[in-house]
């Protein structure tokens, strides 16, 4: 398997968990955790890219590998841009890019969306999983998938998409059978020359009005790998009742 990095980007910035990289967990920073998890994939290098020193000391004081990258990315695709040009890395190096709001996220997920990238040809993937639930496929929070027959993404959505024209136009309390509908895992892994490409792009009508990173690659053609995975990895922390339920999990455990 080729070598990758995972990079943890951890902003302090959060609406709805202020200094949400530093919650306790079990005794330990929530960033630290998420690179504990890394950890135990078959990456030979795990670091967080962060904008506040706080998070930097807390990673330092836990063995964590750190880098301070600026304040104002538009999004984590641009953060992991600057980390690939900071660490110096080659344009052929993957890099993972792993939430630093996920401490319970699987190593070995982190390993096969690393493994899409191992035949050189794809400069970025992603990661997908069935939707079975009508609420979910409507839900504009959740983003949708459409992948072609060779795995490769062919857009991403807020909507509702595919959208079964006449099922639908019967009823939505469920999907038709056969529906290939899928939720998008917000994970990645890049290129390194490809990320350095990506934050040179202007950012795309499309990306700016569904609010989503990847469909900047799309509009200038890049084509994005896609596994699905046979179901959703656990939920990460958006909220205090998110922490409250990766505690209770630690504690189980």
């Amino acid at each position: 398997m080729t070598d990758f990095t995972v990079v943890i980007p951890a902003r302090m910035a959060s609406s709805r968990l202020p200094d949400k990289p530093l919650a306790d967990i079990a005794g330990l920073p929530m960033v630290v955790r998420v690179a504990r998890q890394a950890m135990q994939s078959v990456a030979s290098r795990v670091l967080v890219a962060t904008d506040h020193e706080a998070v930097r000391a807390a990673c330092a004081a836990h063995g964590v590998e750190a880098v301070m990258t600026r304040a104002d990315h538009a999004s984590g695709t641009d953060r992991l841009a600057e980390v690939a040009t900071l660490t110096g890395l080659p344009d052929e190096a993957v890099l993972v890019n792993v939430q630093g709001d996920e401490p319970l996220i699987e190593p070995a997920l982190i390993d096969r969306l690393a493994a899409l990238l191992d035949d050189g040809a794809m400069p970025m993937a992603t990661l997908a999983h069935p939707i079975r639930d009508a609420d979910e496929m409507f839900n504009p929070n959740v983003v949708k998938a459409v992948v072609d027959r060779d795995g490769r993404a062919l857009y991403f959505s807020r909507a509702p998409i595919p959208f079964a024209r006449d099922a639908f136009a019967v009823g939505r309390d469920a999907l038709p059978d056969g529906l290939p509908v899928l939720r998008h895992i917000g994970m990645y892994a890049y290129r390194a020359g490809f990320l350095k490409t990506y934050a040179a792009l202007a950012p795309a009508p499309l990306e700016i009005f569904e609010s989503l990173e990847q469909l900047r690659a799309l509009w200038y053609g890049y084509p994005i790998a896609v596994a699905v995975v046979d179901e959703a990895p656990m939920a990460g922390v958006d909220t205090p009742e998110d922490l409250a339920r990766v505690r209770r999990h630690f504690i189980r455990t």
